[in-house]
């Protein structure tokens, strides 16, 4: 992106950001849970307090009220990827219809429905729980910002994947000069509060009658005769099944761990918008915004009027190595903000009250993986790449599917029963990661072009999403 903001005005932007995701930061917020300080048991373990945890939990007791399902968390409820990504709820399981074409061509038409039905039932659980978390069915527009990603966007709109909508049309809806054209999907994506979402699935799950612990580290997992021990620092638990949803964070099962990578994303949300500066923009329909390039944005409007703004930078530390320090890089806030008023000149001089990263669990083919262990008693769910907010709900559905032995339409999926090529080993992988990144760079100014190392990397099945 030629970038027009002025040094200064980026500085101003971000002088007084709070070093905090935006949907995290509210008064709200329910009181941390107790941490678990004697031992137990349970006919179901979850690991993981995000969205895959969450929703596994929900769904779990909706199935059987009498199961005993014990929710044990690190940190606090959907305080890690779940409580600070961008909240586009999409309804893909495959991030999106081009990498589904790419990776599972034979089944996207499956995949594309049972992707439609788990939005749906999304929402409708949102709705019938009485889950307040600011849900909008605004569709999402994808941007061209040069000129060969438009004939990508009429492509898409060709094969039923939107409406295209060109210069004029797609600035009447958000007027941004940078805007070439436009792919509205009015039905597949619906915005939401993430945090929010996380706060009432776990309020609707303790009301059916879910345990939850926070501020408890699971640190081990093995067997115990016929059932599996997690070990704590103060208790452990025993259960008789196991599900995973720990992210980007380190598999409790050593064979998962070469198929993630912990990659950071980073954000930044704005003072709310008077109504003159959001008239000066338009986007009345408040749709979900993403751009076309391999670096790409995203961003919204919040329930008041604030723009988030997120992505294009996505940042590896050698070794996988997780640190808090790493949730702060001002190099690439500054970079955001330079971005948003590239995109929208008209709203220099506004500040930032919010600027944030954090890791997101990626994998190489850039949708989740599924699989069990020790004799199908504990399954696992990861690798969403950012794109999990909806999707994390099919995969609470697998991992259930799977500790119950069932054979599924889910279950039957290759997308389900295949998994993805692993990351090699450091320093191969960092080194890799950085030649992709800048190859990725260096075709985004070069109408897309995609050099010799891309090429290969797509012929492997292997790929790095910023």
């Amino acid at each position: 992106m030629n970038t027009l903001a002025t040094p200064a005005s980026v500085t101003r932007a971000l002088a007084g950001a709070n070093p905090a995701p935006y949907w995290l930061d509210h008064s709200d917020r329910p009181p941390q849970r107790q941490a678990l300080k004697v031992a137990t048991s349970a006919d179901l373990a979850i690991v993981g307090a995000g969205f895959t945890g969450l929703w596994t939990a929900l769904l779990a007791k909706q199935a059987n009220p009498d199961r005993d399902v014990l929710l044990v968390e690190a940190g606090r409820v959907g305080w890690a990827a779940s409580g600070r990504n961008g909240g586009f709820c999409s309804a893909s399981l495959t991030h999106g219809p081009g990498n589904g074409r790419d990776r599972f061509a034979d089944e996207l038409e499956t995949l594309d429905r049972l992707g439609r039905d788990n939005l749906a039932g999304l929402v409708a659980d949102v709705g019938r729980l009485g889950i307040d978390c600011h849900l909008e069915p605004t569709g999402e527009l994808g941007i061209a910002t040069e000129a060969h990603q438009v004939e990508w966007l009429q492509e898409e709109a060709a094969l039923g994947n939107g409406d295209f909508l060109d210069a004029a049309r797609v600035r009447a809806e958000v007027d941004s000069p940078t805007y070439l054209a436009g792919l509205w999907e009015r039905d597949t994506t619906v915005l939401v509060d993430p945090a929010r979402l996380a706060w009432g699935l776990a309020r609707a799950a303790e009301e059916a009658g879910v345990r939850i612990v926070e501020g408890t580290h699971v640190r081990g997992l093995e067997r115990d005769g016929a059932q599996l021990r997690l070990s704590t620092r103060d208790a452990d638990v025993v259960a008789r099944q196991v599900a995973l949803g720990t992210s980007a964070f380190p598999s409790l099962l050593r064979r998962v761990r070469p198929y993630v990578m912990p990659v950071y994303d980073y954000a930044l949300v704005t003072e709310p918008l008077t109504d003159d500066q959001l008239g000066s923009i338009g986007w009345r329909n408040r749709q979900g915004i993403g751009d076309s390039a391999n670096q790409f944005h995203y961003y919204r409007l919040t329930a008041d009027n604030r723009i988030l703004f997120g992505g294009y930078d996505a940042i590896y530390p050698f070794g996988k190595r997780i640190r808090p320090e790493r949730d702060q890089r001002q190099q690439t806030f500054r970079l955001l903000a330079d971005h948003l008023f590239t995109t929208f000149p008209q709203l220099d001089g506004i500040a930032c009250t919010h600027a944030w990263g954090g890791v997101i669990d990626l994998c190489s083919r850039f949708c989740a993986f599924y699989g069990t262990a020790y004799d199908g008693r504990v399954a696992h769910a990861t690798g969403y790449t950012g794109l999990g907010v909806g999707a994390t709900r099919f995969g609470a559905q697998v991992m259930l599917d799977l500790l119950g032995g069932e054979e599924t339409e889910r279950t039957a999926t290759r997308m389900v029963r295949s998994k993805p090529m692993p990351f090699p080993p450091e320093p191969f992988a960092y080194a890799g990661i950085e030649l992709t990144r800048r190859s990725l760079a260096a075709a985004d100014r070069h109408q897309g072009r995609r050099n010799l190392w891309l090429r290969t990397l797509d012929r492997l099945g292997l790929g790095f999403d910023s």
